[in-house]
Order: structure tokens, then sequence, then C-alpha cells
């Protein structure tokens, strides 16, 4: 089940669902993707009608950080809860180890990836990793791209997370869906997080809807516009979504 959020569609769902779904299409090695949003994502694809298409012919669509849930909860879907993307990486490795499902990792810097290597390694001994790779920071050319798709679908993956950044992440998934036999999850920043080469916020600040903010302090001069903008945007379109609605 989906439930617009401005012109978004966002699944409401349990993370055991998603669990069990996004499982259940690895085992089979269905081309698929996974699109975490958050609030820059909703207002960049409700601007912007291509990378709306991107989002709507995603195969799940969850709900990124608690502006979202709570509009999701105003709207009668009491029991939702956040589901990012550190966490749906963290959680689903522990289920995939167990199920011995293979995992591939594209996107982050090359120091990233080898942290988060012995990070999983560490903390996920049986977890099957199928490759990693730290693509270039440019359009890959046709025969580069070609190469990494084989070398996906050859390595026998059934979970491809996807570490590009929004909305590159996203637009990468939908062109790459029906050519990588593999769930594809756009995770954004998961990558930094577990491998310790970007701090996350804390748990107080997640829960009560700040990291935005934590993110901001940390990188003011780059985030200042985006989240003045973004934020202010998402109020206005979700309060006037609520007292329509009312």
């Amino acid at each position: 089940m989906r439930q617009e959020i401005l012109t978004i569609p966002i699944s409401v769902i349990k993370w055991n669902e998603a669990e069990v779904i996004i499982t259940n299409w690895a085992k089979s090695r269905e081309s698929r993707y996974v699109c975490i949003c958050n609030v820059h994502s909703v207002i960049m694809a409700n601007n912007n009608c291509e990378f709306r298409k991107v989002i709507h012919e995603a195969d799940m669509v969850t709900p990124d950080g608690m502006p979202l849930v709570w509009v999701l909860r105003a709207l009668g879907f009491s029991n939702q809860k956040r589901i990012n993307g550190p966490d749906l990486l963290w959680r689903l490795c522990g289920i995939l180890s167990q199920k011995r499902i293979k995992t591939f990792f594209y996107g982050g810097s090359e120091n990233t990836i080898d942290n988060l290597k012995k990070c999983l390694q560490k903390f996920f001994p049986n977890l099957q990793i199928s490759g990693m790779v730290s693509p270039p920071y440019r359009r890959l050319n046709k025969a580069e791209d070609d190469m990494y798709i084989n070398e996906i679908n050859n390595s026998g993956t059934g979970v491809l997370f996807v570490s590009l950044g929004c909305p590159k992440q996203e637009r990468w998934m939908a062109e790459h869906k029906g050519r990588i036999n593999a769930v594809m999850i756009g995770v954004g920043a998961a990558f930094d997080y577990h491998a310790g080469t970007l701090k996350r916020a804390p748990i107080w600040m997640q829960n009560c809807g700040l990291e935005w903010f934590y993110r901001f302090i940390s990188e003011p001069k780059r985030l200042w516009k985006r989240y003045l903008v973004t934020n202010s945007l998402f109020i206005w379109g979700a309060l006037r979504q609520l007292l329509l609605r009312n």
C-alpha cells in the first residue's frame, strides 16, 4: 500500500514486511529497485517530473526521515516507522548472511568501501560479499557500464546496495532495472556511516526528526540553502495536504 505525500507515493510498510519482501525478491534475483525517501528527495521529485517518474516506478519507496513518518501518522497510519538507508542495510546484511544470499556494494570511495568491508566482515562473518565497486565520479561510458552490469549479474548477487547520493542513485537504479538481476537499494550515505568515514547523528536526534540539523551544523556552508528551501516547501506542502484532507 502507498500513500502520496505531496505527489510522491510512499510505501506504508513495517520493518519486517519490507525485509521479507526484499528477501523474497533477492532469492529469485528479481530486477527491482527500492528508493528511500526523505524530505529533500520528496521535494526534489515533487518539483521535477523526470525524477518524480523514477520514484513512482520504484518497487518500494520507504519513508526515511521523521517528518514523512509524522505526516503518514497524521494521515491515519499511526504505526508507521522510519525505514532509513543505514539501518535497512544493516538489518538486511544480518538476514542475508543467514539466508546465504549474495550481496554487492556499488558506490563510495575506495577508502570507504575498504573500511565498510572490514566492518561487515567483523559483524557478519557469514555474509557473502560478491563484490564491492567504487565507480568513477562521472557518467560511465557504455563499455564501462556493461562491464559493471556483467560483473554484478555473473556474481550471483541477490541484493545490490547502491550509494551514489540522491538523485544520482535513484536515476541509476531506474536506468538499470531489467538489466541488473538483483534488488537494487539506494542507501545514500550508509556506506560512509558504517565505514566510519562519516559520523551519524545521535539516536535522540534521529528520533526527534533532527538528523537534518546535525548534518547542517556539520556542513553549514554546503547545506544551508538546501534545508532552508526544502524544509520550508515541505512544511507548507504537508500542512496544506493535511488541511485540505480535513
